[in-house]
């Protein structure tokens, strides 16, 4: 095994001094959606320095010393907004010599592509591989439609992917070889569409579906077709998975085709997300008949809160999975006959796996390295891993994450990662608590640097995986069923009890923040609850109700399974609304918000701040024009960071 290092720049911080924002959110840039394309990686970045822009760079494989070629300079910027969360902007495929590339654009929503051609061996630049036979082709054309999750159909030559439009959703294609088109329809869902993927001999397509008011996470289903001659689908087939009304919730997760026809998916119907598989032989008179010969309590899935994600991968006839155990995750490679061997690998924070021949790639981190790009080799157990968090903190610097298990909701065993300040203090410690979003959301351990700068000032951090947390079953997940707002909160408070009593935390210095649902979270803990001392807010919800009336497509039922039938359950609505309840909130809180959010609209961030300024209690907010659900550009996450510790180290008097 191997890992590559980079060569030192001079920005670390020094030794014993706080790490600046700038360094821990302002600097960085971000991988995602890797993939191995035979002797080429292929991925895209997130620069917060660019404002958020996104673009596609392609290297050789496992050769993280050269120097990447970008394939979609500025201004491109490569976004989808399918469902508001977007994801899976690009397609790529090889055909033969030729890369073709094809990706939606955040300037104009529009699905493009273009051809590129390897450049002869002997003539290829450290940093320029491949030269474009063509100028990009917008294929479709302007106008209302949002596209995302795509692949490239190169045997008929064409893009195959989502579409929504007018509150809907469709699976759609577009030729490669025409301009401005209008989509062709391939199927029309009841709701929701996604995880569109090819079979190996191009003649079959899986795809994923859920209908109003489930979330994906909840009940989802696998369909499967064939395609007719002129490559329309045939009868379409639901082989896996369950619908809302069914009495036993089922999630299906990410289907993939190995070469040999199998069909592989994750799905839940045990209580844990793991692998089942479909023969071809299994296919006959319209039977679906599963195979599961590797249970596992352990989850090889993630919530889909956005497109693009993947945990599993086909190298040949085997599979390779990203495993959530316990909180942390790991490789494995699961064979036909039904052995599992583990990749050895360091990394316990991983996402995006993909994988061609003996060849994978994730998004990887642990507590000593951060988010970068892994590159296994899996023939010699090999692996290089290539870091630009790595550049900015040494490890002697780095507060490592202790796993702690204590009694939570209903005395439910409840995880959580304590982070230890890393600068002695005389006095006792400042404690933070992170409550994530989702709430399907998951406190990881990988290195976070936006974590390093709280620990870097004396700060002990916990971020806790309330009940309703994602990784540890299904069971964990719907702890938080009809229960937001009180088994989360429950969950928060008692997770300071603990540390408070083990001595770790000062209960005079308690600050909280969250965003999105953990901005609800953080409100319900400040409302609810007297232990927490300040609080910080990105875009936050404070109105349930007025969430329930308002809020975007993809989550109009969500608060169903997390409070209740609205019509039924209106009381609720009422009872857990920090907005309702603003009196009670007695310390000092900050917000951030986007103007552009439309999943928690700027209205309740508002009307939440000009509640406590009717009561006196000291209040920020700000606001950011060009902002969403989730910021991006890095001058606002700075901004964020600096005004956050400002506000508590004010009203905390530290």
């Amino acid at each position: 095994m191997e890992s590559k290092e980079k060569s030192s720049r001079p920005n670390y911080m020094e030794f014993n001094t706080p790490l600046s924002a700038r360094l821990a959110v302002g600097q960085c840039s971000i991988p995602k959606e890797p993939r191995v394309l035979g002797e080429w990686v292929i991925w895209l970045e997130q620069r917060p320095s660019e404002g958020g822009r996104v673009t596609a760079l392609i290297r050789p494989w496992g050769c993280p010393e050269i120097s990447a070629q970008e394939l979609t300079p500025a201004p491109l910027n490569l976004r989808t907004r399918v469902h508001d969360y977007g994801g899976g902007a690009l397609s790529t495929v090889f055909d033969e010599d030729q890369l073709v590339i094809a990706w939606i654009n955040g300037l104009d929503g529009c699905l493009w592509m273009q051809r590129w051609k390897l450049i002869d061996r002997t003539k290829v630049k450290n940093d320029y591989f491949f030269e474009p036979i063509h100028s990009s082709r917008r294929l479709s054309a302007i106008g209302e439609s949002l596209f995302a999750d795509g692949l490239i159909d190169l045997q008929r030559q064409r893009w195959i992917g989502v579409m929504e439009r007018e509150e809907k959703d469709f699976l759609v294609s577009f030729s490669l070889d025409e301009i401005d088109q209008f989509p062709h329809i391939l199927h029309s869902p009841k709701d929701f569409v996604g995880y569109p993927v090819l079979s190996p001999d191009g003649s079959q397509l899986a795809w994923v579906e859920w209908q109003n008011p489930s979330m994906p996470w909840d009940s989802s289903q696998l369909w499967w077709s064939i395609f007719t001659k002129d490559g329309d689908l045939q009868t379409k087939l639901l082989i896996a998975g369950s619908c809302a009304t069914h009495p036993k919730q089922i999630s299906v997760f990410q289907p993939i085709w190995l070469t040999n026809g199998s069909l592989v998916v994750s799905e839940d119907s045990t209580g844990w997300w793991n692998l089942m598989i479909l023969k071809p032989d299994m296919n006959q008179n319209n039977q679906a008949c599963w195979q599961r010969p590797w249970p596992m309590s352990a989850e090889t899935a993630m919530p889909q809160w956005v497109f693009g994600m993947r945990t599993i991968a086909a190298f040949g006839e085997e599979i390779i999975a990203a495993i959530c155990d316990q909180g942390e995750w790991l490789l494995k490679i699961f064979s036909l006959n039904g052995d599992i061997r583990t990749v050895l690998q360091p990394f316990n924070d991983l996402a995006g796996l993909n994988a061609d021949f003996n060849r994978a790639v994730a998004i990887a981190s642990n507590p000593n390295h951060g988010i970068g790009l892994l590159e296994l080799d899996l023939t010699t157990g090999t692996w290089k891993h290539q870091s630009e968090v790595d550049e900015v903190i040494k490890k002697d610097q780095i507060s490592i994450p202790q796993p702690i298990w204590f009694e939570g909701y209903q005395n439910m065993s409840t995880h959580c990662w304590f982070y230890p300040p890393m600068r002695e203090k005389k006095i006792a410690t400042p404690l933070l608590v992170k409550s994530h979003s989702g709430p399907t959301g998951m406190a990881g351990c990988g290195l976070n640097l936006g974590i390093q700068f709280w620990t870097s000032r004396g700060w002990g951090v916990v971020d806790v995986n309330y009940g309703g947390s994602s990784g540890f079953g299904r069971a964990y997940r719907e702890r938080l069923n009809e229960g937001w707002g009180l088994v989360d909160v429950f969950d928060c408070v008692q997770a300071v009890k603990y540390l408070v009593e083990s001595g770790k935390a000062d209960p005079e210095m308690i600050a909280i923040e969250g965003g999105s649902a953990g901005g609800f979270t953080t409100l319900a803990c400040l409302c609810f609850t007297n232990i927490f001392n300040v609080g910080a807010c990105r875009y936050a919800v404070s109105d349930l109700k007025e969430m329930a009336k308002y809020t975007h497509r993809f989550e109009r039922f969500y608060l169903d399974s997390l409070v209740g039938n609205f019509a039924q359950y209106m009381h609720r609505y009422e009872e857990r609304s920090p907005l309702m309840h603003a009196e009670n909130i007695k310390c000092p809180v900050i917000f951030f918000q986007g103007k552009q959010d439309k999943v928690v609209l700027p209205e309740q961030s508002q009307a939440m701040v000009n509640a406590l300024k009717r009561n006196n209690i000291p209040v920020e907010l700000h606001m950011f024009d060009n902002e969403g659900h989730g910021f991006r550009d890095s001058n606002v996450k700075v901004k964020v960071l600096e005004e956050t510790e400002i506000f508590f180290r004010n009203h905390l008097n530290i």
